[in-house]
C-alpha cells in the first residue's frame, strides 16, 4: 500500500476543534497494480481507530470525489500545513481538483448531508448533557455544511477552514436548544442553490482517468 496523499481533516481542519476533539486523518493510497489481476480485488478502504484514519484506494477516492462526497473531496482542498503525506502523484491530484466538481453533486451532497444533520438534531433527546452535546454537534455540522456548500456553489471553491468558527459554535448552541430555527438556514441555502452558480453541469472525468492510469503505471513491478 503506497500512500499518495494524506492529511488532517475534520474539526481541526475546520477550525472547530476543542481540547477533547479527536484528530482525524484522511488519505488515499495506490494498491499494487498486479493486485487487480487476480481473482480478488484489493481492499478499497482501510479504516483504523486510535489513531482515527481512513485511507481510500485511488480509484475509490476518485469515484467518491466525482460523486461530490464532501468528506472525501476535502482531502484535495486542505490548508497547506495540514498535509502529512504529499507525493508527486498526490500533488498532481490537488492540481486536478476543479475537474471533480459539478453543480448537481454539490447541491445533492451538501444539502443532503445538511438535511440529515437537521433530522438528527430535531430527533435528538436533549434531556441530559450527553444528548444536548450531541445535538450541538449535529447543529455545528449543519451550519458548516451549509456554509461550505453555498460557498462552493457560488465561488467554485471548497472552503475547509471556516472564516468564523465562533459563529458556527454559537449557532450550534442556539440550534441545539431551538432546532426549529435551523430550518430557516436550510431554506436560505436551498434558495441560494436555486440561483445560478459557477460550477459545471457535470464533472470532467478525463483528468481523473488519465491520473489513475499514471498511478497504475507507476505501481507496476519493475522486474
Amino acid at each position: 500500500m503506497h500512500v499518495l496523499l494524506s492529511g488532517i481533516v475534520g474539526s481541526t481542519a475546520y477550525g472547530l476543534a476543542h481540547a477533547g476533539s479527536d484528530l482525524d486523518r484522511l488519505g488515499l493510497f495506490a494498491a499494487p497494480t498486479v493486485a487487480f489481476h487476480g481473482l480478488h480485488r484489493p481492499a478499497e478502504s482501510h479504516v483504523t481507530t486510535a489513531p482515527d484514519r481512513t485511507l481510500h484506494e485511488a480509484a475509490k477516492w476518485c469515484r467518491l470525489a466525482l460523486g461530490g462526497n464532501p468528506t472525501a473531496t476535502e482531502l484535495v482542498w486542505l490548508p497547506e500545513e495540514l498535509y502529512e503525506t504529499r507525493t508527486p502523484l498526490g500533488e498532481e491530484l490537488i492540481g486536478l481538483r476543479q475537474s471533480f466538481l459539478s453543480a448537481p453533486a454539490a447541491r445533492n451532497s451538501y444539502l443532503g448531508y445538511a438535511g440529515q444533520q437537521f433530522r438528527k438534531l430535531a430527533a435528538r433527546d436533549r434531556t441530559d448533557d450527553s444528548g444536548r452535546a450531541r445535538a450541538a454537534k449535529h447543529a455545528r455540522h449543519l451550519v458548516r455544511l451549509v456554509h461550505q456548500g453555498v460557498t462552493l456553489h457560488e465561488t467554485g471553491r471548497i472552503e475547509i477552514r471556516l472564516p468564523d468558527p465562533e459563529r458556527v459554535r454559537a449557532l450550534g448552541e442556539r440550534y441545539a436548544d431551538r432546532p426549529e430555527e435551523a430550518a430557516a438556514l436550510l431554506a436560505d441555502a436551498e434558495a441560494r442553490f436555486d440561483r445560478p452558480g459557477v460550477l459545471p453541469a457535470a464533472p470532467d472525468e478525463r483528468p481523473a482517468e488519465a491520473w489513475l492510469r499514471r498511478v497504475r503505471t507507476a505501481h507496476l513491478p519493475t522486474a
